[in-house]
């Protein structure tokens, strides 16, 4: 495990209404085994390679790694990744309809109180370009997405997509939080500093994932969410490193949204940041702009947040009938306290008139504490902060 670098977060509602004013080398290839049920084997593949052709956009460059406003301090480590070069204007979110034919908007306005300086960056915090390699003007960079990404789905159509939840408390499909939230007044973005972990997670359909939400609706088929931090999720990346992703939903997980650009939604503009890319403690960047989400891909978003949650979450699949020993944040209690459990620090939101404040009366909630919990407190220095966290399965958690 890992915290000499952390991510600095700023998760604004840049949704975005006004109107808009070389070919991809072909994915890896998985050798199916067809011999039991050719048909069928031969079907999936049909289906994964027509899901690919929709994700992985013609490349003007191709480059191989070796072995709402989103500003974050982050680190990547090798992966192997391959990392293809697409025009902006081709980038999956322009498959949507309301989208196609046009080009990226303008990036939103930054609000007061965000300190202008934090906006440099290093050039090589990303292991994908430390060969100096970069991504041309009028490009982004987006990590390719390969068969044995698809194979690894619990479904094709669930590629990509979080387990349907619909309760803040979790007691649905294994969900288990430890959370500071805010309620009470509109949202219209929120920021913090987050250090970054490798927890442990011990099933490929679990993940651990540190991140803030802005949310609005209820909780039930009307949920609007965007979402951004950092995540471990073996079914989705194939490995076990810490790697920066974004979600959005429109209807409680149900039909709508998806993990970084894997469907038509976030609007990429930053050439700089791959979005799924692996964090590592080598080189760091302050901060930079990555993207938006249009306005009309949500109800109740589209207007402003009415709850702003930061924290921790993973799957529990309850492996052999007991808790899962899959760990969230550093995988340590929050009495742990500096250095050992991971935290949230220097919580703020952005007000209506386009302003970051801290936040006021944060309340926290652990859905399980015996396995993961939660505690907060305010400084000077860190301002309004918490340390969160836990193994999972331990003796107060059977």
């Amino acid at each position: 495990m890992f915290s000499s670098s952390f991510l600095r977060l700023i998760l604004l509602l840049c949704l975005l209404s006004s109107s808009f004013s070389s070919t991809a080398s072909s994915s890896n290839s998985t050798a199916a085994d067809q011999t039991l049920r050719p048909q069928e084997e031969l079907q999936k593949l049909k289906l994964i390679r027509q899901e690919l052709d929709k994700i992985n956009k013609p490349a003007v460059k191709t480059i191989q790694a070796i072995s709402l406003f989103i500003v974050v301090n982050l680190i990547n480590s090798p992966d192997g990744d391959v990392i293809d070069c697409v025009s902006t204007h081709q980038q999956p979110a322009f498959d949507h309809p309301l989208l196609q034919g046009q080009r990226p908007m303008d990036p939103p306005e930054i609000p007061e109180g965000y300190n202008k300086d934090d906006e440099s960056y290093e050039e090589d915090s990303q292991l994908w370009s430390l060969s100096g390699e970069s991504c041309p003007e009028g490009t982004i960079p987006i990590r390719r997405t390969t068969e044995q990404d698809m194979l690894r789905a619990s479904s094709i159509s669930r590629f990509g997509r979080k387990i349907r939840r619909v309760r803040r408390d979790s007691t649905n499909n294994g969900h288990e939080h430890a959370v500071g939230y805010v309620t009470g007044r509109q949202y219209y973005g929120a920021k913090a500093s987050i250090n970054v972990w490798s927890p442990r997670v011990t099933s490929q359909y679990e993940f651990s994932l540190s991140q803030i939400w802005v949310i609005a609706g209820s909780f039930t088929h009307d949920l609007n969410t965007i979402e951004a931090g950092w995540q471990i999720s073996p079914e989705l990346y194939g490995d076990t490193y810490p790697r920066f992703f974004t979600y959005w939903t429109s209807d409680a997980y149900r039909t709508t949204g998806c993990y970084n650009l894997l469907c038509s939604g976030f609007v990429q503009t930053n050439r700089r940041i791959a979005i799924g890319a692996a964090i590592s403690p080598r080189s760091s960047y302050k901060g930079a702009l990555v993207g938006y989400w249009p306005a009309f891909l949500f109800t109740h978003l589209k207007q402003h947040g009415s709850m702003v949650q930061f924290g921790g979450e993973i799957v529990n699949n309850r492996p052999g009938g007991s808790h899962t020993t899959t760990q969230m944040g550093s995988g340590h209690f929050a009495g742990e306290g500096f250095g050992k459990a991971s935290y949230f620090r220097n919580l703020q939101i952005v007000d209506w008139d386009n302003t970051l404040i801290p936040v006021s009366n944060l309340k926290i909630l652990a859905d399980h504490p015996n396995c993961y919990d939660i505690r907060g407190g305010t400084n000077r220095v860190w301002g309004n902060y918490f340390y969160y966290g836990g193994p999972g399965k331990n003796p107060r958690c059977p």
